[in-house]
C-alpha cells in the first residue's frame, strides 16, 4: 500500500491516479508561476510609476504589440495543452475495461449498499480485487449523493432515478476511505465506507462466503454477523445507550410511544416493519432517518437480525 502522499494529494493507489496527478501538478504550478509573474509585474509597475509630482507625465505608448501578442499566444497554447491533456484523461475515465467487474452501488441516507454478480452484497464496505478493473454502476434511493474515493482519484454524483458509471482499478491491498461529497442532509458526514481491496484468492473466497445466507449459522449467529455487515451498529446500541435509534437491548417486547400517539408492542411483526418501511411508526425521542432496507434484505436476512434483537435482553 502506497502511503507516499504529498502536502496536497493522498497517496495513489489505483491506476487512473497516473493521469490525475500530472496534469493536477501541471494545472498548479503553471498557475502559480503565473500568478508569481503577475504579482511581480504589479510590483514592478507600482513602483517605477508611482506618482513623483504634479508635471509628471506618463509617456505617449498607445500599446505595444510584442507584448500583446504574448499575452494572447502564450495562454492560449496552454489551454490547448490543458483542453487535449484534460480530454484524453476525461474519455480513460468514462470508458471501463470490457473485462471490468461490475457492481452496482446504491447510495440512500446515509449509507452505500453493494450489489456483486453472483447475488453477494455488503453495506458501506466493497471489496473489490486488486489488480482487476471494477465498473461501479451507481444510483440513488432518495436525493444526490456522490461517490469518492480520494487514494483512486474517482469522484462520481449518484443520482436518483438514472445512472452514472465509474471505474477503477487498484494497485495495492488495503482499505481506502469512500466519502459521500454532495450535502445529502442530518447524516451526510457519517456516510463513509471503505474499499476493502484484496488478492484474487482472497475475493473469490469472499464472494463464495457473502454469496451465502449463513449457512452453518443459527439465526442468532447470523443475525450478530449482519449486526455488523449491515451498519446497524452505527444506529443501534447492544448496552442501552441511546444513538440516532433506539438501543437493541431490551427492545424485544418492550412497550414504545410513538409520536403519532399511539403505543406498539416490539414484536416480530413491528421489527420486520421498522426495518422494511421504518417511516410507518417512528418512535418518541427519535428522528424520523432510517433508510429502508427494503429490496437490501433477504427474509433470512430479516429473520436472522429479529432473532438477534431478541437476545438482546
Amino acid at each position: 500500500m502506497d502511503t507516499t502522499g504529498t502536502l496536497f494529494l493522498p497517496p495513489a493507489n489505483s491506476t487512473l491516479a497516473s493521469e490525475v496527478d500530472p496534469l493536477w501538478g501541471f494545472l498548479f504550478w503553471s498557475s502559480t508561476i503565473m500568478f508569481a509573474i503577475v504579482m511581480a509585474m504589479i510590483a514592478f509597475f507600482v513602483i517605477k510609476y508611482r506618482r513623483r509630482g504634479q508635471d509628471t507625465l506618463t509617456t505617449g505608448n498607445a500599446h505595444n504589440a510584442p507584448l500583446e501578442i504574448a499575452w494572447t499566444v502564450i495562454p492560449t497554447i496552454l489551454v490547448m495543452i490543458i483542453f487535449i491533456w484534460g480530454f484524453k484523461s476525461y474519455i480513460k475515465f468514462y470508458v471501463a475495461p470490457k473485462d471490468a467487474l461490475e457492481i452496482n452501488v446504491t447510495g440512500q441516507k446515509w449509507f452505500w449498499s453493494f450489489d456483486y454478480p453472483g447475488g453477494a452484497n455488503s453495506v458501506s464496505d466493497i471489496t473489490v480485487p486488486v489488480g482487476k478493473p471494477v465498473k461501479l454502476l451507481m444510483s440513488s434511493k432518495d436525493v444526490l449523493h456522490s461517490f469518492y474515493v480520494p487514494n483512486f482519484r474517482i469522484k462520481m454524483d449518484v443520482l436518483p432515478n438514472r445512472y452514472t458509471t465509474a471505474w477503477f482499478e487498484a494497485t495495492a491491498v488495503g482499505d481506502y476511505q469512500i466519502f459521500c461529497t454532495e450535502y445529502c442532509g442530518k447524516g451526510h458526514s457519517e456516510m463513509l465506507g471503505k474499499v476493502k481491496v484484496v488478492g484474487e484468492r482472497e475475493f473469490a473466497e469472499w464472494l463464495e462466503k457473502s454469496s451465502g445466507m449463513g449457512e452453518g449459522l443459527s439465526l442468532e449467529e447470523f443475525g450478530a454477523q449482519l449486526y455488523k455487515s449491515r451498519a446497524c451498529n452505527t444506529c443501534h446500541t447492544l448496552d442501552g445507550k441511546k444513538l440516532v435509534g433506539p438501543t437493541f437491548k431490551g427492545l424485544f417486547g418492550r412497550e414504545e410511544a410513538m409520536t403519532d400517539g399511539t403505543r406498539l408492542v416490539a414484536d416480530e411483526n413491528y421489527l420486520r416493519e421498522s426495518m422494511l418501511d421504518p417511516k410507518a411508526h417512528i418512535v418518541n425521542g427519535y428522528d424520523p432517518v432510517m433508510p429502508t432496507y427494503q429490496g437490501i434484505l433477504k427474509d433470512r436476512q430479516i429473520d436472522a437480525l429479529i432473532a438477534f434483537i431478541k437476545a438482546q435482553q
